[in-house]
């Protein structure tokens, strides 16, 4: 009888053991699984993620690599002439509707110019016309006053204005051009020439 007891126990025992692995190991080896299936979806849920700002960075990325123009922009219209050889510059504010334009947008817009430079706060474009600049200017003494004539295609002279200088002060080298006219080309160079008079 003792040897049956003693074999129920150890029967008793041993399956109780066997339950006891199960019931420890079985629940780990969900924790286990169940780890690493929130591993695996953690890092799908990055990737996503890492996606999506990867393409949220390279759209902010390509607008900010984007120059645009500004309110303050200035409108630069460079003309060249063939013509004569001359170039002139007309100098403005961007219009309005300019605004917050891409060089691509402005080049489209103004696709009989050439854009010689681009920045957000200057625009410059380039033209050639087969003419001359209108910009010829005689500068010479018209009874005792420096008068401005301005020197047309066919290449006669139209008075413009008589400048109310007088000559009469001027040194006997400067009376002697007056005399003869200068030519000077561009209103900048006029301005200039004037000022050196007065």
């Amino acid at each position: 009888m003792n040897k049956v007891i003693i074999t129920m126990i150890a029967i008793i025992a041993i399956f109780s053991a066997i339950f006891t692995a199960i019931a420890i190991f079985k629940p780990q080896q969900e924790v286990e699984i169940a780890k690493k299936e929130t591993e695996i979806s953690q890092e799908e849920i990055l990737d996503d993620c890492t996606d999506e700002y990867e393409e949220m960075s390279e759209t902010i990325k390509t607008n900010a690599e984007q120059e645009k123009t500004s309110p303050n922009s200035a409108l630069i219209v460079e003309t060249y002439y063939k013509k004569c050889g001359h170039i002139t510059n007309k100098y403005s504010n961007l219009p309005e509707g300019d605004v917050n334009l891409t060089k691509e947008e402005i080049q489209k817009k103004y696709s009989d110019y050439k854009i010689k430079n681009f920045t957000s706060n200057e625009v410059v474009l380039y033209q050639e016309k087969d003419g001359e600049c209108g910009e010829h200017y005689l500068v010479k003494d018209k009874d005792g006053l420096i008068t401005i004539y301005e020197i047309l295609e066919d290449k006669t002279e139209k008075e413009i204005e008589a400048t109310g200088i007088t000559t009469e002060y001027l040194p006997e080298t400067d009376k002697i051009n007056m005399k003869k006219g200068i030519t000077v080309n561009g209103k900048q160079n006029l301005n200039q020439l004037l000022e050196d008079f007065e």
